[in-house]
């Protein structure tokens, strides 16, 4: 069954218990009134947006308690409380409430702080033009769909599912993202919170196995060509042969012991034992390897077939 099916027999059968708004409502928290002014400016290319502004995080948390925005840009850099900290405190608190960090200081340290943190994209200032309109269409969407979905799929405790995703389509991965946390969520194998951490590691998993594995476009790419060139290449190697043909296989296992996501793309493979550690000085600044690195920090055990076209992620049960 498709998700906008489960969306649509949901809302019939069960109430939101989200308040409805006329339009989504979008926090920008910046100790920077300029900046502040400039995200405004960017989202008001986004029809039917309301924006709102606060200082810092403090005054952000007074805010979502009073009234709930549906997504929260944030700085990094911030007095009273920097925007890490905000994300803690939202992530526990508000769990549904995706948020976007973006920051002046793009380093990989400050990615992975982000990542861990719960942030559901992280965005350098100087890209906020060219990303951050598409990201927040993105990220509202999926809210959305999340909120719709999460009353049914709280009744999911453990399942043993095989998943094919066909066609190189990506845009069914944040569905299959939203089952797993519920799943994850609702076995209480992570701490409050923790399965969108896991899922970050999934959705790495499985965009790698489309784009690199099945579509067999390597990380250089990413950094030789712009978002627009790169998306073109993508599109157009998902109808060529022999890439059009091949599929993914998702294995998705949780039960209150843990999890184990297996995913296998049809591509050539390769060899992780020679992918570069991204975290070395001479490779800060590289796309390549940053994906199973931050897969080997979020889960217990990342593990590969000898010919590297499968891949298990296993996030085992926290303790007591």
């Amino acid at each position: 069954m498709r998700a906008e099916a489960l969306a649509t027999d949901t809302q019939k059968l069960i109430q939101s218990p989200v308040k409805t708004r006329i339009m989504p409502t979008v926090l920008v928290v910046d100790d920077s009134r300029m900046d502040q002014r400039f995200v405004g400016a960017l989202l008001k290319e986004t029809p039917k947006l309301q924006i709102e502004y606060a200082d810092n995080g403090v005054e952000a948390l007074d805010r979502i308690r009073a009234e709930p925005p549906d997504l929260v840009i944030t700085d990094y850099l911030m007095p009273e409380m920097d925007g890490l900290e905000l994300l803690l405190k939202v992530g526990r608190d508000h769990p549904l409430i995706p948020v976007i960090l973006m920051t002046g200081y793009g380093t990989e340290e400050v990615a992975f702080k982000a990542a861990r943190s719960g942030a559901r994209a992280y965005v350098p200032k100087p890209a906020l033009a060219r990303q951050l309109p598409g990201m927040v269409n993105q990220l509202l969407t999926l809210c959305n769909e999340k909120r719709e979905l999460n009353r049914f799929l709280k009744t999911i405790t453990d399942t043993d599912s095989t998943f094919v995703l066909e066609n190189n389509d990506t845009t069914v991965i944040p569905h299959l993202l939203e089952y797993s946390a519920a799943c994850l969520r609702n076995s209480e194998i992570c701490e409050e919170g923790g399965e969108e951490l896991a899922c970050l590691a999934l959705e790495e998993a499985l965009r790698n196995a489309v784009h690199h594995g099945n579509l067999e476009l390597s990380s250089k790419l990413r950094e030789e060509f712009d978002d627009d060139k790169y998306s073109e290449l993508f599109e157009a190697r998902r109808k060529q042969e022999p890439y059009c043909h091949r599929k993914v296989y998702i294995k998705v296992r949780i039960s209150r012991e843990g999890a184990t996501f297996t995913i296998r793309d049809e591509g050539p493979g390769f060899d992780p034992n020679r992918v570069p550690d991204p975290t070395a000085p001479e490779n800060l600044e590289a796309v390549c390897g940053r994906g199973i690195w931050l897969m080997r920090s979020l889960m217990d055990e990342v593990s590969y077939n000898e010919t590297g076209n499968e891949v298990t992620l296993i996030k085992r049960r926290r303790a007591s």
